[in-house]
């Protein structure tokens, strides 16, 4: 993976995060990469909260991934804490290189280290090549998800 670094998202990582989380069919209906403004709003607002952590995956100076994970303390299940993993996104020309696995493997080390039991997520069920690399990675599809459009 040569000189990868995975740090927290700044906002001058902005355009390219904004970039690569429209860079697919479902993406390209909901995101904006022409306006930045509330791209900026929402960094501010995760930079704010300490359960919040947007990362980047950079190399040789270049944003290449990025996924966002949200620790949330809770009572089931014993009081156990756990981790949500959201917005994984892999530039395109680095796909099928192992960095999705690289920023997974990030998640559940700080996931741990955060002291949570379980880490979970979600995928659109259109996204299957995503569905086969989460179970390879020793994910379960235990659940069904629902979403509510607010």
């Amino acid at each position: 993976m040569g000189d990868l670094e995975i740090r927290a998202a700044t906002a001058d990582d902005l355009p390219a995060i904004v970039a690569m989380l429209a860079d697919d069919p479902l993406g390209a209906q909901r995101e904006s990469p022409d306006d930045l403004t509330p791209y900026r709003t929402a960094l501010a607002r995760l930079a704010a909260d300490p359960n919040q952590h947007l990362v980047v995956a950079v190399r040789e100076g270049r944003v290449i991934g990025t996924l966002q994970l949200t620790i949330i303390p809770g009572l089931s299940h014993r009081g156990a804490t756990r981790a949500l993993i959201e917005a994984v996104r892999i530039h395109a020309d680095e796909r099928g290189s192992g960095l999705g696995s690289k920023l997974i493997e990030w998640a559940i080390d700080t996931s741990r280290q955060l002291g949570c039991r379980m880490v979970q997520l979600t995928s659109d069920k259109t996204r299957t090549d995503a569905h086969r690399f989460y179970e390879r990675l020793g994910f379960t599809a235990s659940h069904e998800g629902f979403k509510l459009r607010l």
